[in-house]
């Protein structure tokens, strides 16, 4: 399978399983606070089509070419005071025009350079990004309605991606790794994963480490809720959710800062 075939059939995923699980909810739900700090539950469907709107139709041709955030920004005023069922009648019919254009994507289209969240990248690394964003989005709004699920599998593997991506950032800057030691973080599942960074000089992602002078454990989800900023450490760490062995002080400190901004 090539990275646009991934890439296309990971983002069609998270779309299906992201408009299936926001289908049923009650008025009441729609206005619950969700695990992100802006918005309720129904500002965050909002946000989510308000995206895939912006996206629809748009086939980037060069860098030159800036990204329509206007048209997202647009479309949150036009539904914010529509019901939950509304709002969703209105996502589905984005996310089916989404899921059309998807699976028409050229391999030129894919590959064409484009501005994106994270800089001038290529149109395939900001759907890319875009699987990150409903992934974590979908979990932002399952985790306080007490409604947990597709927190494992090809999207949320890709998802991840997004913060190993980062994870030298993470570990350099937010934690502070001292240079010459390195770190392990053992992720148990849903995904499971060890991911390594070591500082020479600077912090980098590794392959392997044979001796890191830490090993933090914890869950994947979890982990990518810490390295979002959703939840309070404390919590986990209380909970039993993420552990260290080896350096206490550096477990310690890298539990409490794994937040970081994409």
């Amino acid at each position: 399978m090539s990275e646009k075939q991934r890439t296309v059939a990971n983002l069609i995923a998270a779309l299906d399983s992201f408009e299936a699980f926001t289908s049923d909810l009650t008025e009441d739900e729609w206005a619950t606070q969700s695990l992100c700090p802006d918005w309720t539950i129904h500002g965050l469907v909002a946000h989510i089509a308000a995206i895939e709107h912006m996206m629809a139709g748009w086939a980037p041709t060069s860098l030159d070419e800036p990204v329509p955030f206007e048209k997202a920004g647009e479309f949150m005023a036009e539904v914010a005071d529509l019901s939950g069922a509304d709002l969703h009648a209105r996502a589905s019919e984005i996310f089916a025009t989404r899921r059309a254009e998807l699976a028409a994507l050229t391999d030129e289209q894919f590959d064409t350079p484009a501005n994106t969240p994270v800089g001038p990248q290529t149109y395939g690394r900001f759907l890319a990004i875009r699987i990150f964003d409903v992934w974590v989005h979908e979990q932002d709004a399952r985790m306080p309605l007490g409604k947990p699920g597709n927190a494992g599998g090809p999207v949320a593997e890709q998802a991840l991606e997004e913060i190993h991506g980062s994870l030298g950032y993470i570990v350099g800057k937010k934690i502070g790794l001292e240079d010459g030691k390195g770190i392990t973080f053992n992720l148990t599942g849903p995904v499971e994963q060890s991911l390594h960074v070591k500082v020479d000089g600077r912090a980098g992602v590794v392959e392997s480490l044979d001796s890191p002078d830490v090993t933090v454990t914890t869950d994947s989800l979890t982990f990518c809720l810490l390295a979002c900023g959703r939840i309070d450490p404390q919590g986990p760490i209380d909970e039993g959710k993420i552990s260290w062995s080896g350096d206490d002080e550096i477990g310690e400190r890298a539990a409490r800062n794994l937040r970081f901004t994409m």
